[in-house]
């Protein structure tokens, strides 16, 4: 009888144990942000299949934006997910929900971070290596022709009102470019821009510019970062090269921007599983560069763009979840 008791006993024990492990890894209602921007709102709708197929949660999409969300995430708790956070833009306010147990930092949305320089054709580099260099680029400023003067170079910068217009501007007078013959261009809109690299590329011309990852443009030509020689001063960027007032600014490169996901607390500690998933679910810029044209070739929205993803790399998704948690994955896309 005693035994018995004591066996009755130890299986409750189990019971309750094995019932606590199941709560505390309960995914229950999730909300993610949907960004407004391409990249942002596929890896929102990824998120969204995975943890409803692989999780058992019960996802749902918000419309989010970077301010917005991340203060609403650290005041509010909600929503649960930001799938791409660029970080350095609210950097202060994120570390504080941090430390307060507010927030937790899930892992990079992408690896490489995100990634602004100038910028040459490939081909251009495969002809003249000299040309990955600025030096290079410098002394042969001629090839660069502009499109309204046969004694000037072309360097095209930032569109107006941009904040990355400061910095191209900076970094044009750093660089001495105009002591080259360069004439900094300003290409009027972001599509402006993208169209300049585009006809260059399809008439094999010379192109230099400003441009940053990830983007549909760089998904569809290949380009090299030009190498200014310098290395990355972080400080100097901060404190000069993206401050309009800089006097004096000085040689750097761009140092990549951190893009990350971002959790509640609450969401992170009451399913640890998926909260694991987003600490290791990122994409390389090259994965993102190629989804974002394949995006806009096909005039996709972030639904469709989530199933090709799936569909056609499962070899990068399947590395982000255990084998069982992949083949629900699976078996949910087969019935799409």
């Amino acid at each position: 009888m005693l035994k018995n008791k004591f066996a009755a006993g130890a299986l409750l024990t189990l019971s309750l144990a094995l019932s606590a492990a199941v709560s505390a890894n309960e995914c229950g209602d999730v909300t993610i942000a949907d960004m407004n921007w391409n990249s942002a709102t596929l890896i929102a709708h990824v998120d969204q299949f995975i943890l409803e197929s692989g999780f058992g949660c019960e996802a749902e999409l918000v419309q989010g934006d970077t301010m917005p969300t991340g203060t609403s995430m650290i005041e509010k708790g909600e929503p649960d997910v930001a799938p791409e956070m660029w970080s350095n833009s609210m950097k202060k306010a994120l570390d504080k929900g941090v430390e307060e147990k507010r927030l937790r930092y899930a892992g990079m949305s992408l690896s490489d971070g995100g990634e602004e320089g100038f910028w040459v054709p490939k081909y251009l580099v495969e002809k003249d290596p000299s040309l990955k260099s600025i030096e290079g680029i410098k002394k042969q400023a001629a090839l660069f022709k502009h499109p309204e003067s046969s004694k000037l170079s072309a360097f095209y910068g930032c569109p107006a009102g941009w904040n990355c217009q400061i910095s191209a501007g900076n970094l044009f007078q750093a660089l001495d470019l105009e002591e080259s013959g360069f004439e900094m261009i300003d290409p009027g809109s972001g599509a402006g821009l993208s169209g300049a690299i585009a006809k260059a590329y399809e008439r094999e011309q010379a192109w230099f510019g400003y441009y940053w990852a990830p983007t549909a443009v760089l998904g569809k030509y290949e380009m090299v970062k030009v190498d200014f020689g310098s290395g990355i001063d972080k400080q100097e960027f901060i404190g000069c090269t993206t401050k309009e007032e800089c006097e004096s600014p000085k040689v750097t490169m761009y140092p990549p921007s951190e893009v990350k996901t971002i959790t509640t607390e609450q969401f992170a500690s009451k399913a640890p599983a998926a909260y694991e998933y987003l600490s290791k679910r990122s994409f390389t810029n090259q994965q993102m560069n190629q989804l974002l044209a394949w995006m806009e070739d096909n005039q996709a929205d972030g639904e469709m763009a989530m199933e090709h993803f799936l569909t056609n790399y499962e070899s990068t998704w399947s590395q982000w979840l255990s084998a069982d948690v992949v083949e629900k994955v699976k078996q949910e896309l087969g019935s799409l």
